[in-house]
Formats: C-alpha cells, sequence, structure tokens
C-alpha cells in the first residue's frame, strides 16, 4: 500500500521478470547469490553442490550461519518451500540445525571469520560480502581462507536476493522518479552499481565486475521473487517451530 505500479517499456525491457513485481510494484536492479563458504583447508572444492545437503549428517558439527530469522535466511527457506513443500522444508531447516557447530550469531561476515578461525567449516552467505571483505585490510585475511561454492536447488539454480527500486504511491515528483527507475535500470547504471557493491547486474547483457567473475557466473534459480516472498511467513513459522536459532 505504500508504492505504486510503474508500466515502462524500457524498465521492463532490462529486467527479466522474475527479478521485479508482475503489477510493477518493485525492480530489481543488482542480484546477490546466496552461497556457501567454503574453507580451503577443510572442505573439498564443489562441496556442498546443492543447498539440500546442507542437511546431510556429513555436516554435523561443521555449519556457521547468522540468525535463521534474518530476511535473507527465510528467502532461503521460502525457496525451499517453494521447490519441495513445508514438510520438507521443516525437515530440512532441522536437518541445518542439527549440524551447526554454534548458535546461530553475527551477520555474514562474522561466519567467515569463524571458518578461518577453525570454529566451522562452511557457512551461508550472500556473494557481495566477499568482495567487501576482500577490500577490507582487517577482514581480507578471513576472506581468502574460503572458497566462494554456488549450491544450487535440485533441478533448479542458485537462490538469489536483489538490491531493487520502487515508486513511493504518494510521490510528489513521479515523472522524476520515473527518470530515475529508467536511469537506474540502465546498462550504464547497472554497470557502475553492480562493480561499486560487488554485485551481478540483472541485465544479462551486462557484464558482472572482474572480482565478481572470478567467483563464477552461477545459473540462477529461475523462480519469481514475488512466487517466494509469498512463502515468507510459512519459512519464518518453520524458523520459529523448530527453535532454530537456539542452536544445536
Amino acid at each position: 500500500g505504500v508504492t505504486r505500479a510503474v508500466r515502462d517499456s524500457i524498465i521492463e525491457g532490462s529486467i527479466p521478470p522474475n527479478l521485479r513485481d508482475p503489477e510493477g510494484h518493485w525492480f530489481g536492479l543488482t542480484v546477490r547469490t546466496r552461497i556457501v563458504y567454503a574453507s580451503r583447508e577443510r572442505t573439498r572444492p564443489g562441496e556442498p553442490a546443492t543447498y539440500e545437503e546442507l542437511a546431510d549428517p556429513k555436516w554435523k558439527g561443521r555449519i556457521c550461519t547468522r540468525s535463521f530469522r534474518h530476511r535473507y535466511n527465510i528467502a532461503l527457506t521460502a525457496a525451499y518451500i517453494s521447490h519441495h513443500g513445508r514438510d520438507a522444508a521443516k525437515s530440512w531447516v532441522e536437518g541445518v540445525k542439527a549440524n551447526l557447530a554454534r548458535k546461530p550469531q553475527g551477520n555474514d561476515r562474522a561466519q567467515v571469520k569463524a571458518i578461518w578461525a577453525g570454529e566451522c567449516d562452511i557457512s551461508i552467505g550472500n556473494t557481495y560480502y566477499m568482495g567487501k571483505m576482500l577490500e577490507d585490510p582487517e577482514q581480507s585475511e578471513w576472506a581468502q581462507s574460503v572458497r566462494v561454492e554456488f549450491p544450487s536447488f535440485q533441478g533448479s539454480g542458485s537462490h538469489v536476493n536483489i538490491s531493487g527500486i520502487a515508486m513511493a504511491k504518494h510521490s510528489r515528483n513521479p515523472e522524476n522518479a520515473l527518470t530515475l527507475m529508467q536511469f537506474l535500470a540502465s546498462s550504464e547504471a547497472q554497470r557502475v552499481y553492480a562493480e561499486t557493491n560487488h554485485e551481478y547486474p540483472v541485465d544479462p547483457d551486462v557484464p558482472a565486475s572482474a572480482v565478481v567473475s572470478a567467483w563464477g557466473l552461477p545459473d540462477r534459480d529461475v523462480l519469481a521473487l514475488s512466487a517466494i516472498a509469498e512463502q515468507s511467513p510459512e519459512a519464518l513459522k518453520i524458523v520459529e517451530e523448530t527453535a532454530f536459532d537456539d542452536g544445536p
């Protein structure tokens, strides 16, 4: 109720349908993939290959994560529901909880520090944090201790979040707002923002930065973000029912 619908051929021509609201209330500008940071010393390249594998007992005592109540992990759980149903998603959350090395805490960067310190072997995080850590003199050593792995859902691709834009319902300058939105959807703006914040452009014709490209260009989950969002309330219920944040 706080946004107005925008229908514009310039914006829609740059942003894939699954990364924007079907009714035009929001549009993705860049993509961050929900990945696994894996210890270079204590894991093998290519593992885990899927999100489903995070619940495998082989990872018992080896996973770190921030709170599963955080919107990033709620969205990942909602995507799991969309792919496999509620019962399977709850079993998955229970399995991941059983594999935790410690009680969920901190942010995504804190999990990489924990891997560097030997507290766990893998963690869940967003791609752009890796770029931010590599730029930080204090955190670059943490970042260099892990690999970026792109797990996928079985039969699909890697889960993504977005940075996006919407027009306020009561905007007093809708014409100027639309001009700004058109610019931000342009290849020029997507390139600048993606390079600055280490994210993937939503426009497939705009290349990612050299740093981001070095990690690889994963297949993205094709689920519409609007469909995932519909499952978010149920995802939060699962997190609460399993008392995930209480730890192992």
